[in-house]
């Protein structure tokens, strides 16, 4: 189930614009000494408009562009998507929420405080301290029941809930009331170190309690307990409303109304131009937009099928958008490096590649920076290229670990796995065969793209001929991915406040089935060691942050030393946002505060 789950959460960040992507992020190891290192002080930690209460003017509608109205909004079922989340922030209770740098902290709207037990003899207690005046909107208090029920559902211990997400909940023993209602304490069956990152959203105990009623889809009819309370929700017409919860006992909401509305990403810009939409993630619009073929290169292609259309999405045509998205009147693009790695995965399970000095030589020849240049520089952001594959240049703890693969030529280790290059250059051959590389790219993704051809380029100059497979978002996973069919392929994996969890199965070591054939699971490149497991298996343990980060830095380098996959670079991440609309923009690690987003003086907003 738990490989499914990593496949299908893969496959929709895959699916990301910005790798090949027909949806927006709507918005949500080592040698190193053992103390944080700080993020990079240089890196994009988000655009958002200035967000000072202040200076935002009671009253008004926001109109907001998602993908479409989501199947629910329980993130933890399986039909949950990005839009779903978004939603969540506004309507349910995350008891933290992460900085500009992925460091997770209580959310005072919902918790007073919280703390764990020291690591002793005996099992590790949380103990939360809710917000005594946290109530859902029919007027219940958030309580230890809501809490417990949750945990319930997503423990994988009654099969019959089928959730999404167990990890982390499947740690828990119980959970029971304190000295007081608003006091709640979760005791653990085993050391669990992201503890932080349970509990966010959290649902209402009637939405949660049963199986039935977990598996029912949500679409804001049940209680909910953000500032925001669902008005309509309303899929035949593409639409979600949400206004002002009277009773939310927080900062008041200071926009009306917000409406949700469908909006495909290829429509967007249209939709800004014509004053239909006023926050509107504009990644995919830019990178996948579709050139208008020529009238010659039209007639070539009705006139023989021998000649090909021109291509789904070229750079150029993302160029012109990006210069029609930055042109449109009374809208701001806000740039940001998503919380998102992009990577270059090798497998390790077939040709050339089943050769570690092959592998090894293959991450030196990747020239990052030149990648990083021809994939961010033309949107317009930093071309910062990444150095580890766990953690974001703007998270807490980052490290560029790219030396752990290896100084001096790669040129000297192909040669040594008897890889010889003719004299006069070109491609390496051994017995006859020449080094040569599929490598799998998101079809119809400027960037990815854009991204392939730097990585070609790169890699001829050390002898390695690559043939790029553009596939498209239905069969990447399933028919390439998962059956192990590329040498190279174009990845991104989340970079979320959790690595030692959420980073885990896309580096662990391959297991064998019944039959005896290793079974890669989430990990692509199906190359792994015993060791690494260990490394990340004691960082979930590991209750010091800065013993934590130590460990992953530890399995960083050993990724690295391994040959793995070479980390490129944080996915890029556009928003285009009306004049006079604060804050909002490109998150980044976090997500919007809801109540403090809306119009600022005169009064430009839609009544």
């Amino acid at each position: 189930m738990r490989v499914r789950q990593l496949t299908a959460a893969a496959a929709a960040l895959l699916l990301a614009a910005g790798l090949g992507g027909c949806s927006d992020d709507s918005g949500p190891a080592h040698t190193p000494a053992p103390v944080p290192v700080p993020a990079d002080p240089t890196a994009t930690t988000g655009d958002v408009g200035p967000a000072d209460r202040a200076a935002v003017r009671d009253g008004g509608t926001l109109r907001w562009a998602v993908d479409g109205v989501p199947a629910t909004l329980n993130v933890y079922q399986g039909t949950a998507n990005a839009d779903s989340a978004l939603l969540a922030h506004a309507l349910y209770p995350s008891l933290f929420r992460p900085d500009e740098h992925g460091r997770l902290v209580p959310d005072p709207d919902y918790l007073a405080g919280a703390e764990s037990t020291p690591p002793g003899p005996g099992p590790q207690v949380v103990t939360y301290r809710l917000n005594p005046n946290a109530v859902w909107n029919d007027g219940t208090p958030v309580s230890a029941a809501d809490l417990d029920a949750q945990r319930t559902a997503l423990s994988g211990l009654d099969p019959a809930y089928g959730g999404a997400r167990a990890v982390g909940y499947d740690a828990i023993d119980s959970v029971t009331q304190g000295a007081d209602p608003s006091e709640v304490r979760v005791t653990f069956r085993r050391p669990y170190a992201d503890w932080r990152s349970l509990f966010g959203p959290l649902y209402p105990a009637a939405e949660t309690a049963t199986p039935a009623a977990f598996g029912r889809p949500l679409t804001g009819g049940g209680p909910s307990a953000g500032p925001y309370t669902v008005a309509r929700y309303d899929a035949e017409d593409g639409t979600v409303s949400v206004v002002r919860s009277p009773l939310w006992w927080g900062d008041p909401p200071k926009a009306d109304r917000i409406d949700f509305l469908a909006a495909p990403p290829e429509q967007r810009l249209d939709a800004l131009d014509q004053d239909r939409l006023d926050i509107a993630p504009l990644t995919a619009a830019v990178d996948r937009a579709v050139p208008v073929p020529d009238a010659d290169a039209t007639a070539a292609a009705s006139a023989s099928p021998s000649v090909a259309p021109p291509p789904a999405a070229a750079p150029e045509a993302a160029a012109l958008a990006l210069h029609r998205a930055e042109s449109l009147p009374g809208v701001t693009v806000h740039r940001a490096a998503a919380a998102s790695l992009t990577q270059l995965t090798l497998n390790a399970a077939r040709g050339p590649l089943t050769d570690p000095l092959v592998r090894r030589a293959l991450t030196r020849a990747v020239d990052r920076q030149r990648i990083a240049d021809a994939a961010l520089t033309p949107l317009g952001l930093p071309a910062a290229p990444l150095g580890s594959h766990l953690l974001a240049g703007d998270q807490e703890g980052y490290r560029d670990n790219s030396g752990a693969a290896g100084p001096g030529d790669p040129g000297r280790l192909l040669d040594e796995a008897g890889w010889k290059r003719p004299g006069g250059g070109g491609t390496r051959t051994k017995g006859g065969k020449p080094l040569s590389l599929s490598m799998l790219v998101p079809a119809g993704s400027a960037t990815a793209k854009r991204t392939a051809d730097a990585l070609t380029a790169g890699l001829a100059d050390a002898g390695i001929a690559v043939q790029q497979v553009p596939a498209p978002a239905d069969s990447f996973v399933g028919e390439h991915l998962a059956a192990g069919d590329y040498d190279l392929a174009l990845l991104t994996w989340p970079a979320g406040p959790s690595p030692a969890i959420e980073q885990r199965p896309a580096y662990a070591k391959p297991r064998p089935d019944p039959d005896g054939v290793p079974e890669p699971g989430g990990n692509f490149g199906r190359s792994g060691t015993e060791e690494i497991d260990r490394l990340f298996e004691r960082a979930a343990t590991e209750p010091d942050q800065a013993a934590r980060l130590d460990l992953l830095q530890q399995a960083d380098v050993r990724i690295w030393e391994l040959g793995h996959s070479v980390p490129l670079y944080q996915r890029p991440e556009l928003v285009g946002v009306r004049t006079g609309v604060l804050g909002a923009g490109a998150y980044g690690f976090g997500w919007p505060r809801f109540q403090d987003v809306g119009w600022s003086e005169p009064d430009t907003g839609q009544d």
